[in-house]
């Protein structure tokens, strides 16, 4: 499924599109798939699968795809519930270790392993608007491999910037995670 994409600054936007509720992307409106709990449009939860599957497919498992899913995550929080709670906590540390810690995307998959049985005592983190100013769009317009690596990284840096309000708490769970047993 490939959409016309437009700004959320277009004024030509018609009945026929929605406003994404994660990232404020203005796609055509569609009745389709969309995550349980990761608050994307169905237009936008497509655009991020046509982006995954160039992942897994064209671009061979790129190095950024830590990246791309932790910032998807956290571009769409949810609503204040559980699992919503968990997975923004989750993928805001991965965003942290990647871009401040300079750590590998397999070093922090193990280590958003290990820092999962800690998510219970996480609160709602109350999300930036705008939560960045790029999207997964942006990244889908790369054609090259180390164009679309380019893409993420700054995506991910634009997403995590916009979170800045909360970097302390972040890092803090990343610390107490860090030090128990």
């Amino acid at each position: 499924m490939t959409f016309a994409l437009t700004s959320a600054a277009d004024d030509s936007t018609t009945s026929m599109e929605s406003s994404c509720p994660g990232c404020g992307l203005l796609l055509p409106s569609c009745d389709g798939p969309a995550h349980p709990y990761i608050g994307a449009s169905p237009a936008c939860w497509a655009l991020y699968g046509e982006v995954l599957a160039r992942e897994y497919g064209e671009f061979r498992y790129p190095s950024v795809h830590r990246l791309t899913v932790d910032t998807y995550a956290v571009q769409h929080p949810g609503e204040p519930e559980r699992r919503s709670i968990q997975s923004v906590g989750l993928h805001l540390i991965g965003l942290c270790v990647v871009l401040e810690g300079g750590e590998s995307p397999r070093r922090a998959t193990s280590l958003l392993g290990r820092v999962a049985g800690h998510a219970a005592a996480w609160d709602w983190l109350t999300p930036p608007v705008p939560n960045g100013t790029q999207t997964v769009a942006d990244v889908l317009r790369a054609a090259t491999r180390v164009e679309h690596e380019r893409a993420v990284r700054g995506w991910a840096e634009d997403v995590w910037s916009a979170w800045s309000v909360h970097h302390a708490t972040v890092r803090g769970w990343l610390r107490a995670a860090s030090h128990s047993p």
